[in-house]
């Protein structure tokens, strides 16, 4: 035997040896077991049978890991040794075929190198292993070094540099194993290669030899991996390559290297990673899948824009999609990942993969939001908001309504997710969808409600901060996102989604397609779901919801990030319902939003910072107040100065950024002082603008004495400058000067002059008036301003207001004023609110009702209330027949509340010279078509009513009756508008003068021979009930006409006045009109009718005024009996009464105590004609019942009502009068 053999065998049994002794150091004394192990070795060697080695191995491993520093210690004691030692154990891995023993051998080499924590055994391991290595022939056997040498650098990752600076040439042995058609030993070399490229450091120092030598190779060996484990191992060195720049770089222009060499098959095609690793992704191995995915994100992340296009052209994204179906969470992370950096080249979108692949996202959502996996939840929810945002607007998402209304399922789901963190990704997905291009037709209004309210539900379960812990949250910074809480975070993302709800429906308002459903069925329950139901749900869960949620949020947190999303809503909302938006803007000043908003811009845009906060309130509070004015400055339809005054909100507004005090400097100010930013006459117009609506809603920004003084000051410096301040500013200065009067001193006469000068230049005074009381009084405050501006002032005052009863409200009885006025509802003074018309009535006559008769008393004062009582006369007689109609009712409630005759001598005075003027100007059918003069005559007939009863008539009053009486004469029967207040005027006259004034007046009368004619016409139209004409009549008007016929009736006899011409009237209609009532007679015609023939029957029928006829002529004889009667008769009387009977049991005050009237007067006709008919009708026992029923109809004091104690009258005088008791029934 040789040296070298002999000592080779020697170390191998020492080798032996000392394993067994290490061994049997866990079971004896320690100490005694090392003296052995240094001088037995060799009486201890056992054998070298694979078996017994293998045991040995297991023993020595088990000792390495139980007593470690043991092991170690006892190695130590002699370097040569454990070289040795170790050597042997290299060279077993060439050796030993049993995979078991190899695993354990590789297992304590390793172990065995961590714990020696020496260079000198590292290098000798090296070294060893390439002398394993180096060996020629044994490839094969090389594998288990490869997976030594793995595993080693994967326990001591700084062995990676050692080996690539100092053992270049062991590296020089992977790449043979690459090339060895051993796919173990490939995945072995792989591996190590992963390990030796995961250090950065060493894996530039081998980017050379990885681009000249070994990228081509490795591909290839990629493309051709059949096993799992190598399959898995490529991937795996694949990975950490693609975490270099460099090697992404290399490794995806590999194919154009190597594209023109025909002799290579590394590879086959242009560029073989996306093909490959989308094979990978086709396989059905999850790992593999996983991998695929995750290489494929590794290359993206370097620079999508570079590196996207290639995967896109090779048709990945469309497996990516496909591959969302599986379960496994880790792959679809991973795929989630990977097209989440897809979504950065516009290739992705235009290559249409999104629509192709947004049903399976959706798909894949529903069921990973049913997971408890949250960092999946929000990964896939970026990649849906993703989408929706990058998604070009050419390029239709969701084609179908289905997959549109699973989408806004899913996003619903996520919003309700019980971790905020995902459900704020949900919302975000929320504010992506809700876009115009990712709708489908039609669009499905009613689940984007849902899931706009289930976004606002979340935030209202927010937990908020204590109500006494408010603080300032600064967003301006980078970091705006770690300052703000999380719940001020979901509310400013869900305001957010809100927005977009918003522009949504603004968008929407111009395609005809998405504002109504055309498919809906009539009467179905998605009638509902069209753009006006959405806009006007919008609206009114803003109001419901977001602001109370703001709200209580501002009141803990002052988060310029909220309001500054809330104040952008609350200016789209303006144009989201345009015909509610002056409702709404009366809702939010109402609210004190103006002060809100003011207040926002003081906290933090002063200064000009926070600049897009301040452009979201500035934005907001110009179209507020401009909606504001609108409603509640302005009078009339025109919009002139409409146009300056947006300008000048849009361009000041913003600059409006002070304080209380500041304001009041600002109003101060010269112009000469400020910069060129913004002029200071702007802003100094702009701030009255605002203080003029605060002070309309009765908000008060500024104390009324400091705002007071500082308008003067202003007004004096625009007096200085020459300025001109547009005719919106000047009634906004007015205004504030109005309402500040009340607690102030008068204006001085320089500021009087002022204002004075600038209504001189206004041509029309409506384009400075605002419809409030303390400007009307502002005006009659002065005699500088009343005397020349108050009459106009004052019109404008009446025109404005609304008098009008409802007609619902309307008590029976009232007076058809309406009948002539188109748009005048009927109307009674009763139904006057007072507090309407004050402001006129203090003007008329100054102060309370009270203490009105002090200023009649002093003739200096009614100088003004005259001019302004004979103005609105001339308004009633010439302005429109609304503003007539409202005069109207101004005077009424003055005469009502005034009981001084110079007032009624006035107003008579005024109305005659009218009237003359009117007759003598127009013709006939002018006068007729006069709509004001109807309401004039009213008037006048008002006036007449405040006479005291028994009164004389002086010229004037005989004038007036004169005129109304040509009136008359000139008018057609047919001309209600005029005739009945005329006829109404008339009555009055003769029934509230003297006897002597009576007498002239009905002689007056009488002689109008024209007067006489219209009354003949209009009385026949009384039973001309069936024809046109009688139908544009009212009751009322032929109850004025038979009331005056029977005054004159009744006069004409008292006081044997001469008749020149003489009516007649039909007895059988008007007995048919009382016998045979209709329901459409009205009770008042009815008292007429009555009242006439009272009169009538109490001459015997016997007149030189009227003449009774009969319409229908007799075929018989007369009998005796009814001739006595005539021109009644039998059978007459007993309808009249019969009649009677049914009109006394009528609920109504006047028509009972008129028909107990008229029956006292029958029955004395009908005692002097035939006693025997009067006998009859008072016997009737009919009689008796309607007795009874009044008294028990009328309660406990019937007997006390008027119509009742005449009728017991009329019994006990009819019981006196005949004498049979038993007989009578009355």
């Amino acid at each position: 035997m040789g040296l070298t053999a002999f000592l080779e065998s020697s170390l191998e049994v020492i080798t032996q040896r000392t394993i067994l002794l290490v061994t049997f150091a866990l079971e004896m004394d320690r100490d005694t077991v090392l003296r052995l192990s240094l001088r037995h070795l060799d009486s201890l060697f056992l054998g070298s049978k694979v078996v017994r080695k293998k045991y040995m191995l297991f023993c020595f491993r088990n000792a390495m890991l139980c007593q470690p520093d043991t092991v170690t210690k006892l190695l130590l004691q002699d370097g040569r040794i454990c070289a040795h030692f170790i050597g042997t154990l290299i060279g077993m891995l060439h050796s030993v075929e049993d995979g078991a023993a190899l695993d354990v051998i590789v297992d304590v080499l390793v172990h065995l190198i961590v714990e020696l924590k020496s260079e000198q055994f590292v290098h000798c391991v090296l070294d060893e292993c390439h002398k394993q290595l180096s060996k020629v022939g044994n490839m094969r056997g090389n594998l288990s070094v490869f997976i030594y040498l793995g595993k080693l650098v994967d326990a001591i990752p700084a062995l990676a540099v050692t080996l690539v600076m100092e053992h270049a040439n062991l590296l020089e042995q992977l790449m043979p194993g690459l090339m060895y058609p051993n796919e173990g030993l490939k995945a072995a070399v792989c591996y190590l290669y992963g390990k030796l490229f995961s250090s950065r450091s060493s894996a530039e120092k081998l980017s050379v030899h990885f681009s000249e030598q070994l990228c081509g190779l490795f591909l290839a060996t990629l493309e051709n991996a059949q096993s799992k484990e190598l399959q898995i191992n490529c991937l795996g060195f694949l990975k950490q390559l693609l975490e270099y720049d460099n090697f992404v770089s290399v490794i995806m222009n590999a194919s154009r290297q190597e594209k023109d060499s025909e002799n290579t098959q590394l590879l086959h095609a242009e560029n073989p990673l996306p093909l490959l690793l989308k094979k990978f992704l086709l396989s059905r191995d999850e790992i593999l899948q996983v991998a695929s995915a995750q290489c494929m994100a590794a290359v993206l992340v370097h620079s999508p824009a570079k590196y996207a296009p290639v995967f896109i052209h090779a048709d990945v994204p469309e497996f990516l999609f496909e591959q969302l179906s599986c379960t496994s969470e880790v792959l679809i992370w991973s795929l989630y990942c990977c097209l989440l950096l897809l979504t950065e080249e516009r290739l992705f979108f235009s290559k249409c993969h999104t629509v192709y692949g947004i049903e399976p996202v959706v798909r894949s959502l529903k069921q990973v939001l049913l997971l408890n996996n949250v960092e999946l939840q929000k990964q896939g929810l970026l990649l849906f908001s993703e989408i929706l945002k990058k998604q070009p607007l050419e390029i239709k998402l969701f084609g179908a309504p289905g997959i549109c209304r699973d989408a806004i399922g899913v996003l619903q789901e996520a919003v309700n997710c019980p971790l905020l963190e995902a459900a704020a990704e949900g919302v975000r997905a929320s504010t992506a969808f809700l876009r115009k291009q990712h709708l489908s037709i039609p669009v499905q209004y009613v689940e984007l409600q849902k899931l706009i309210e289930s976004v606002l539900k979340r935030c209202n379960d927010l937990t908020l901060p204590p109500a006494n812990s408010r603080s300032v949250v600064h967003t301006t910074n980078k970091h705006q996102s770690k300052s703000i809480s999380r719940q001020g975070q979901f509310l400013v993302i869900s305001l957010e989604t809100f927005h977009s709800a918003c522009r949504l429906a603004v968008e929407c308002q111009s395609d005809p397609s998405a504002q109504e459903n055309a498919f809906t069925a009539p009467g179905s329950e998605d009638r509902n779901d069209n753009l006006e139901t959405f806009s006007e749900f919008l609206l009114k869960i803003f109001d419901e919801l977001c602001i109370p949620i703001v709200m209580k949020h501002y009141e803990r947190v002052l988060s310029p990030a909220v309001m500054e999303v809330f104040f952008s809503i609350l200016s789209s909302l303006f144009i989201v319902v345009p015909s509610k938006r002056e409702k709404f803007a009366m809702k939010l000043a109402s609210a004190s939003f103006i002060r809100l908003t003011l207040e926002m811009k003081v906290l933090f845009c002063a200064g000009q910072s926070n600049l897009q906060l301040n452009t979201a309130c500035s934005g907001f509070l110009s179209n507020l107040c401009f909606e504001l004015w609108l409603k509640l400055a302005r009078t009339g339809k025109s919009h002139q100065g409409l146009t300056e005054v947006s300008a000048l909100l849009q361009r000041s507004v913003p600059y409006l950024n002070c304080s209380i005090p500041e304001s009041l400097i600002l109003l101060s100010e010269s112009p000469n002082i400020l910069g060129v930013d913004c002029a200071l006459r702007d802003q100094q117009y702009c701030l009255i603008l605002i203080l003029c609506l605060m002070s309309l809603l009765e908000d008060r920004l500024i104390p009324e004495r400091d705002l007071f003084s500082e308008l003067s000051v202003f007004l004096q410096s625009v007096q200085d400058n020459g300025d001109s301040p547009a005719s919106e500013v000047l009634r906004a200065i007015l205004f504030l000067f109005a309402v500040c009067q009340d607690k102030c001193d008068d204006l001085d006469m320089a500021s009087l002059s002022t204002v004075k000068r600038m209504l001189e230049h206004i041509s029309d005074l409506g384009l400075i008036y605002i419809h409030d009381v303390r400007f009307l009084k502002f005006f009659l405050r002065y005699p500088q301003l009343a005397d020349k501006f108050g009459p106009q002032i004052l019109e404008l005052w009446i025109s404005c207001e609304d008098y009008h009863q409802p007609e619902e409200e309307i008590s029976p009885g009232i007076s058809e004023l309406s009948e002539f006025c188109p748009g005048c509802a009927r109307v009674g003074i009763s139904a006057l609110k007072e507090s309407k018309i004050t402001g006129v009535l203090e003007f008329i006559v100054p102060g309370s009702p009270g203490l009105i008769g002090n200023y009649f008393t002093n003739a200096s004062s009614l100088s003004p209330q005259v001019k302004a009582i004979k103005h609105l006369q001339d308004l009633m007689c010439s302005s429109t027949v609304d503003m007539a109609y409202k005069v109207l009712v101004v005077l009424e409630t003055f005469l009502k509340e005034n009981e001084n005759f110079l007032f009624s001598d006035l107003f008579r005075n005024k109305f005659l010279q009218t009237l003359q003027r009117l007759l003598i100007e127009n013709s006939s059918e002018a006068l007729q078509e006069n709509k004001n003069l109807p309401l004039a005559l009213h008037l006048l007939t008002l006036v007449q009513l405040r006479n005291t009863v028994g009164s004389e008539l002086d010229s004037t009053d005989f004038k007036l009756l004169y005129q109304v009486s040509n009136l008359i004469g000139k008018c057609k029967p047919l001309n209600v508008k005029i005739l009945q207040p005329s006829f109404n005027f008339l009555y009055c006259t003769l029934h509230q003068t003297t006897l002597d004034s009576q007498k002239r007046a009905v002689a007056m009368l009488l002689s109008n021979v024209s007067l006489m004619e219209l009354l003949q016409k209009v009385l026949e139209l009384t039973w001309a009930r069936s024809s046109s004409s009688f139908r544009l009549l009212s009751q009322s008007f032929l109850c004025s006409s038979w009331l005056l016929i029977s005054s004159l009736l009744h006069y004409q006899h008292s006081y044997g006045s001469e008749v020149y011409k003489g009516v007649s009237v039909d007895l059988d209609e008007i007995l048919n009109i009382i016998s045979f009532r209709k329901k459409d007679s009205s009770f008042l015609f009815l008292v007429s009718l009555l009242q006439f023939l009272r009169s009538i029957l109490r001459l015997n029928f016997s007149s030189t005024l009227v003449t009774v006829i009969h319409s229908k002529m007799r075929n018989r004889p007369l009998t005796e009996q009814d001739a006595a009667l005539y021109p009644l008769d039998t059978q007459r009387v007993q309808f009249l009464v019969a009649g009677l009977q049914n009109l006394l049991v009528q609920k109504d005050s006047l028509l009972p105590e008129a028909s107990t009237g008229f029956l006292e007067t029958l029955l004395e006709y009908l005692h002097i004609r035939n006693k025997e008919m009067a006998l009859h009708v008072a016997s009737q026992p009919w009689n008796r019942l309607v007795l009874l029923t009044l008294l028990s109809s009328s309660g406990e004091i019937g007997f006390l009502q008027p119509a009742v104690l005449k009728l017991m009258t009329l019994v006990s005088k009819q019981k006196n009068h005949y004498g049979k008791k038993d007989h009578v029934c009355l």
